[in-house]
């Protein structure tokens, strides 16, 4: 299996903001317009996008939502934890792997609006994933947890909230 760095440089990954690296692979060339999407969106959106993204142990994905549902497919590497806060405050995890006798799952959507964050347990190892968006990702879209404000609203979560943001 290669390594992450020759993995890195193969994909053409940069450093994401909420950690890890990622690279878009494909953009629908569709748009759909601001007035049939909801009112979350502030522009017109391509119908769909997605990215490679590799994880790795020595950081993590920091606590950030989407107007989008997010699909994560497995690719290759070491089991993904996802860690989820749904907006009425309900947290749960999901293991995203292959380890299908561990009830890890290689594909997983991540509704929209729904506070997550992502993290490798096993130390010197990485995971490869693909995301997919639709309507198709925007920054605009995009909002990192502020680890205080994020405490506020969920203090029941505090730990992993302050665990997984920066």
């Amino acid at each position: 299996m290669l390594r992450k760095e020759e993995l890195i440089e193969k994909l053409q990954l940069e450093k994401h903001p909420e950690g890890g690296y990622f690279k878009e692979t494909y953009r629908s060339e569709i748009l759909l317009p601001k007035s049939v999407l909801p009112s979350e969106f502030t522009s017109s959106r391509n119908a769909s996008t997605c990215i490679h993204f590799m994880l790795t142990s020595d950081e993590f994905s920091a606590f950030h939502k989407v107007n989008q549902d997010e699909a994560w497919h497995f690719y290759l590497g070491e089991t993904i934890t996802l860690h989820m806060i749904s907006p009425e405050g309900e947290y749960s995890q999901v293991s995203i792997g292959n380890d299908f006798g561990q009830n890890e799952t290689p594909q997983f959507v991540v509704p929209a609006q729904h506070w997550f964050a992502a993290e490798i347990k096993t130390e010197d190892s990485f995971a490869l994933v693909g995301c997919t968006v639709a309507p198709g990702f925007d920054f605009d879209d995009f909002e990192l947890a502020e680890p205080k404000e994020l405490q506020q609203i969920f203090p029941q979560h505090k730990e992993i909230i302050q665990r997984l943001t920066r």
